[in-house]
């Protein structure tokens, strides 16, 4: 059997590129198609993969011009880009890969992270959801060309996976797909990280840098408790910003390695995860680690988390409900006052291990194909 590997863009590093390693890792022989292709910016262990890139790769290998290029360039690429002479095509999805030409005979199965969120939720863009008349004219005018562009490539998909419930009625909005989905939650590197005899005194969040991800909030909430310190890993867009907001409780890292990162998760007190997140991979990550999360209470967390009810020894993270400083000071303060279990908040994590989702996924493809060969000798 045959599989080809999609995915939108390999310029950063993220959750949907870690799903990617782990369909290479279940996959070892299959090639990777994809928009752009910059080694520097993503994760180190794609350059030993067969990437094939589109066009526009060729010419663009960072976040910001990918955006700025997008529309039309991108999509042009995309859909122009062949993956072709195969049994199954396996595509890992926010945005693009479901525009490349897949033939009519393999199989289609696409991973949608989440439908395209320009597309299907321009208003989570701040710069859309502000822009003043002409300008919103326009980007209505290329948003409109998009949904039917996003629509109508989401058609040549056999089967939807997606990476948690919440996301099930929006892929159904959207693509009103054939086949019903299945939910098949991304893994977490569990042999990654470790529970460490002994933790330190900090907070931590680890995000990138962008409005939805709400690393502000915590910011602001940490102003109001200057005694306890804050460390916050990434980068993004909004880098200096939030330098600027910080006080002295605050420090900024980015750029570790796996081993670092690791070491950052065992010793923190609690991982802050602020955003309303379709999955959040750092969540676990944390988990995997014996470490709690103070999470807002919604989107993919209420599939892998176990909020705090009578008794922490049995829970993984203690949630709030607004995104709010009052709301998550409250988070912060009920914390202080628990005690969890390492032990079983790690075992909790390895339910989620890559090896299990490499078996689903591989169980999943097996599933479909048995399904189309009874069909086609009937």
């Amino acid at each position: 059997m045959k599989i080809a590997l999609v995915h939108d863009e390999l310029v950063r590093k993220g959750g949907a590129e870690q799903v990617l390693l782990s369909f290479h890792r279940a996959f070892p022989e299959a090639p990777i198609y994809t928009l752009s292709y910059n080694p520097e910016d993503t994760y180190p262990e794609f350059k030993d993969c067969d990437i094939r890139t589109s066009w526009f790769g060729r010419f663009i290998k960072d976040a910001n011009n990918l955006k700025r290029f997008f529309f039309p360039f991108a999509v042009w690429s995309m859909q122009q880009l062949q993956v072709r002479g195969y049994d199954v095509i396996l595509q890992s999805t926010t945005h693009c890969s479901k525009y490349v030409d897949t033939g009519n005979k393999a199989m289609v199965i696409t991973y949608c992270h989440t439908p395209f969120r320009l597309v299907w939720g321009p208003n989570s863009y701040r710069q859309v959801a502000e822009a003043k008349f002409l300008k919103r004219k326009l980007y209505d005018s290329v948003i409109g060309v998009l949904k039917r562009i996003d629509r109508s490539s989401a058609r040549k998909t056999d089967w939807f996976i997606t990476n948690a419930r919440v996301v099930v009625p929006r892929i159904v909005k959207a693509y009103h797909p054939k086949n019903p989905i299945s939910v098949i939650n991304p893994p977490v590197k569990y042999k990654n990280f470790y529970v460490s005899p002994n933790t330190e005194d900090y907070y931590l969040v680890v995000s990138r840098f962008e409005p939805y991800k709400r690393v502000d909030l915590v910011i602001e909430t940490f102003k109001q408790l200057p005694d306890k310190k804050l460390l916050i890993v990434g980068t993004g867009s909004m880098e200096e910003k939030l330098k600027n907001m910080a006080g002295n409780n605050v420090q900024f890292m980015q750029g570790l390695s796996t081993d670092e990162l690791a070491e950052v998760y065992s010793k923190c007190k609690v991982l802050i995860f602020p955003q309303l997140e379709d999955y959040g991979i750092t969540a676990l990550e944390a988990n995997a680690s014996g470490r709690p999360v103070i999470a807002y209470g919604k989107g993919g967390v209420l599939d892998t988390m176990i909020p705090v009810q009578d008794n922490a020894k049995v829970a993984t993270a203690v949630f709030f409900n607004q995104q709010t400083v009052a709301s998550l000071l409250q988070a912060i303060l009920k914390f202080e006052t628990l005690s969890f279990d390492p032990a079983f908040i790690r075992q909790h994590a390895e339910k989620y291990d890559e090896e299990i989702f490499g078996d689903k996924i591989r169980d999943f493809i097996t599933e479909k194909m048995s399904e189309k060969n009874k069909v086609s000798t009937a």
